[in-house]
């Protein structure tokens, strides 16, 4: 079981804007407002590494909305544990996850707007996010 699997189970995500995957692999990401998607992936980090320097420096998330996606599994968005955190997910149909981006300064996300593979996340301070939902790092033009 990976770093994120095992934050997961307790619906925790590390205090940091990233993506991670269930396989392990993480991202940083950032928001961007000047691209289609909203945000930008950046560089791989070992998310081992950065939970050993402080295995407390995570927040709990609560979902705020859902797109079920049927045996495809689950959007997810919500809230971290302070105001200004949202967090975006998939999830499979038993509700493991697939994959997880969090971000400290976007605030929730309360409105998922689903048009084919393409998401639209929205948060309480309208921030928008969109991509595609099989792989969130791949860019999407969605629709606006």
């Amino acid at each position: 079981m990976t770093a994120i699997e095992r934050l997961w189970e307790d619906f925790e995500l590390p205090i940091k804007d990233a993506f991670h995957c269930a396989d392990g692999h993480s991202y940083e990401v950032t928001l961007d407002p000047g691209v289609p998607t909203g945000f930008t992936v950046l560089a791989p980090f070992d998310l081992d590494e950065m939970l050993e320097d402080d295995p407390s420096w995570v927040s709990s998330v609560d979902g705020l909305a859902a797109v079920d996606l049927g045996d495809k599994g689950l959007l997810w968005g919500g809230e971290g544990s302070y105001g200004s955190e949202g967090f975006v997910a998939r999830l499979t149909a038993d509700r493991a996850l697939i994959w997880a981006m969090f971000f400290t300064e976007s605030n929730p996300f309360d409105r998922i707007r689903l048009s084919g593979n393409v998401a639209t996340f929205s948060s309480t301070s309208g921030v928008e996010i969109a991509f595609d939902i099989d792989d969130p790092r791949m860019p999407a033009v969605p629709e606006r």
